[in-house]
């Protein structure tokens, strides 16, 4: 993690320097500029995203479309950098080195919030459980604001009364956060991502634990011993012989329990796969720290949809079942969506890889999936490394993986969209590498 100084702590006096003016540098400026801040900022595009609409509510805003040089790093005391800019590049770093605060916009809402944040982080899961949360506070009768790394902004959620606040939360936005006192905190599974990124597993693995910091309770997962915090922490499990807080008890069925005591039947879940099991157990156990009945939480789970592009069913033609799960960006993900189906897996897979390390999907490939269709930009690496683990074809897009899986799966089967890669070699975010999915196989029903 970037040393930096001592956290200030924003006052009048204090020069701001957004840097990036994405999503989330259009939060941070709308919030500085409205609480009458000083504020600049920086972008090195000609035509910055929300240029237009930043202006429009702030005419005299002073954007500066060049490279951060050393005369907006002198003006500076905060610089306050977008989660998508690396805080390891030369000119972040060198302003640290010369005093000046380096800091994201969840270290600004952490230094202005006054009620309970629970924060959540992982390699995977992260969105669901955030989603699931709100849901389950919000079946308690409370009010709640859920964004971070997701939806809303952390900063626009102050925007409307709460009672309290679930973030969702990346490594970026940890690794420049240092005031967060969370209520609760989690860190769902570890598994390699990112590593384009950061120099090692083991700095994203910091940064990710960094949650951790200053939080009242830990909810670690049993099952993935790098998750953990300490022996208070409040732990998960899908292991029915693990002695854990919330965890899988099979007594005439698969029940998510409590301590032993079932709470609800996984067969009354509207989410599939035993990874998601993990997810609402993890769920369960931060809304028991929020103060959540156990009433409310079994009826947030019963009616919880899930969210697109995440183990989302799409249709059944003929016996096989067709999954979309276009947020599986990295090993862990596809590994946990492969072993969460119950049926032969035609596995949909490539894209960008992110420098991770395929091989370690091998077992789980000879176990599960009888056919990998690989397309993208990193295919042929990824056939390298999955090479006699099952049957590997290449595909040259998504409409051709579709019609081949159609034409190899049975009934019976499942083909599951779970790439491990980023999509942003053919496509331009995940949520589109799904749709199209999505599309082309529902134009076979169509047709």
């Amino acid at each position: 993690m970037l040393s930096m100084s001592p956290q200030l702590h924003h006052h009048q006096d204090l020069n701001y320097l957004v840097v990036g003016l994405g999503v989330t540098g259009f939060s941070v400026a709308n919030y500085l500029l409205a609480h009458g801040y000083r504020c600049r900022l920086q972008d090195t595009r000609d035509i910055p995203p929300f240029l237009d609409q930043l202006q429009k509510q702030f005419p005299r805003v002073e954007i500066c479309k060049q490279a951060l040089d050393s005369e907006l790093i002198a003006w500076a005391d905060v610089l306050v950098v977008s989660p998508g800019l690396s805080i390891h590049t030369a000119e972040i770093t060198r302003a640290a080195d010369l005093g000046k605060s380096v800091i994201g916009d969840i270290e600004l809402f952490a230094q202005v919030v006054d009620k309970p944040v629970i924060a959540i982080t992982g390699s995977n899961g992260k969105s669901t459980v955030t989603k699931l949360l709100g849901e389950m506070i919000r079946a308690q009768g409370k009010s709640v604001g859920v964004g971070g790394n997701i939806g809303t902004a952390a900063l626009d959620l102050l925007l409307t009364p709460a009672d309290c606040y679930v973030l969702e939360l990346s490594s970026y936005q940890l690794e420049t956060t240092q005031s967060l006192a969370p209520q609760a905190a989690t860190v769902l599974n570890l598994s390699e991502d990112h590593l384009d990124r950061y120099t090692s597993y083991a700095d994203y693995i910091n940064a990710k634990l960094h949650i951790y910091s200053n939080a009242g309770t830990c909810v670690s997962n049993y099952d993935d011993e790098t998750t953990r915090h300490d022996a208070d922490d409040i732990r998960f499990s899908l292991d029915p012989q693990a002695r854990v807080d919330f965890g899988i008890v099979v007594n005439g069925g698969t029940w998510l329990a409590h301590r032993g005591e079932p709470w609800l039947n996984v067969d009354n879940l509207k989410i599939t796969g035993q990874h998601n099991w993990a997810n609402c157990l993890a769920a369960m156990a931060l809304a028991t720290v929020a103060g959540v009945s156990k009433k409310a939480i079994v009826k947030a789970l019963k009616n919880f949809e899930g969210i697109p592009h995440r183990s989302q069913w799409v249709a059944e033609i003929d016996g096989v079942e067709w999954i979309n799960d276009s947020k599986a960006t990295n090993v862990g993900a596809a590994r946990a969506s492969i072993e969460g189906r119950d049926r032969p897996v035609i596995l949909i897979a490539g894209g960008q890889s992110k420098n991770a390390n395929m091989t370690v999907l091998r077992q789980v490939l000879k176990a599960r999936v009888k056919l990998v269709l690989l397309m993208g930009e990193d295919s042929e690496s990824m056939e390298k490394a999955w090479h006699g683990s099952t049957r590997i074809e290449t595909v040259d897009n998504m409409g051709e993986a579709v019609t081949r899986a159609s034409e190899e799966a049975r009934a019976g089967d499942c083909v599951l969209l779970a790439p491990a890669c980023a999509s942003f070699d053919m496509y331009d975010k995940f949520e589109a590498r799904g749709e199209d999915f999505s599309e082309k196989v529902r134009s076979m029903i169509d047709a």
